[in-house]
């Protein structure tokens, strides 16, 4: 089982090397019992691996994911095998990954060898913790973390300073939607006021975290809102997508959603927020 202290997550490595050429490294991983996955760890996970073990490469092993969905009950695990192409790299950081499905048998010729298709005998599953109560909670946009978007365009170059964010609150931001991207497609303003009415409803009303997605959506087609804030407030209330901050990383979702709103001065906005049950 390969780990680093830093990595928020397992996966099994296998790790192909001969004379002259460049290391191939397949990682494997069962879907949602390892912690952060391969396609949105694959950064570090694939920079960790490097650093490791080819800490002597110019480049990064060529990297191939393995994500194994999690067994039914006597139903074999199903796999996805993606090889994965880094647009650059720094020192052991790969960035700008592409992904592109092969079949076992193009993986089999990439390293030629055999390369098993299991987690192996020396996995052991994390042990089961009390699951965390979802809370969705509003939350002052101005103390959010600054964001550090990636795979974006260069219309989210770097993250929103201290001093242009308390100048948007005092001064905010409703210029025309944009075309750059989809998160500069829409007004955060008139979403964000819905979601905080949207959000009394649903507490006034007890709707379960896992029902204010569809509680959301239901809420947008009564006000006639436009695809796009349909899929904004959406956002905002799907327990897979929404805001999370995080002390450490600054977010586990939504840096994209972030910048935006404090490019355009929203003051409030809606997140969620994991709670231990004691």
């Amino acid at each position: 089982m390969f780990t680093a202290p830093t990595l928020p997550g397992t996966l099994r490595l296998q790790l192909f090397t001969a004379p002259g050429a460049r290391p191939v490294a397949v990682a494997t991983q069962i879907a949602g019992e390892e912690g952060m996955s391969l396609m949105n760890g694959v950064e570090r996970f694939a920079g960790a691996v490097w650093e490791r073990h080819c800490p002597d490469q110019d480049l990064p092993p060529v990297w191939v994911e393995q994500q194994l969905e999690a067994q039914a009950q006597g139903v074999p695990r199903e796999s996805r095998i993606r090889h994965v192409v880094f647009a650059g790299v720094d020192r052991y950081r790969p960035h700008g990954p592409r992904w592109s499905v092969i079949t076992h048998e193009q993986l089999q010729d990439l390293v030629g060898a055999t390369v098993a298709t299991d987690r192996g005998t020396g996995y052991v599953p994390r042990a089961v913790e009390p699951e965390p109560r979802l809370v969705f909670a509003q939350f002052a946009v101005a103390r959010l973390a600054r964001p550090k978007p990636f795979r974006e365009p260069a219309c989210m170059p770097a993250g929103v300073p201290w001093w242009r964010r308390w100048t948007r609150q005092v001064r905010p931001d409703r210029g025309a939607a944009r075309t750059c991207c989809w998160y500069h497609g829409g007004d955060w303003h008139a979403v964000n006021a819905m979601a905080l009415e949207l959000l009394e409803r649903a507490r006034a009303q007890s709707v379960e975290p896992d029902g204010m997605e569809e509680f959301a959506i239901a809420h947008a087609d009564a006000a006639v809102a436009s695809q796009w804030h349909t899929e904004a407030l959406a956002s905002l209330f799907s327990v897979s997508n929404a805001i999370q901050p995080a002390s450490q990383t600054g977010y586990i979702n939504g840096q994209h959603r972030a910048q935006a709103m404090l490019e355009a001065g929203v003051r409030r906005t809606v997140v969620l927020h994991y709670v231990d049950e004691p």
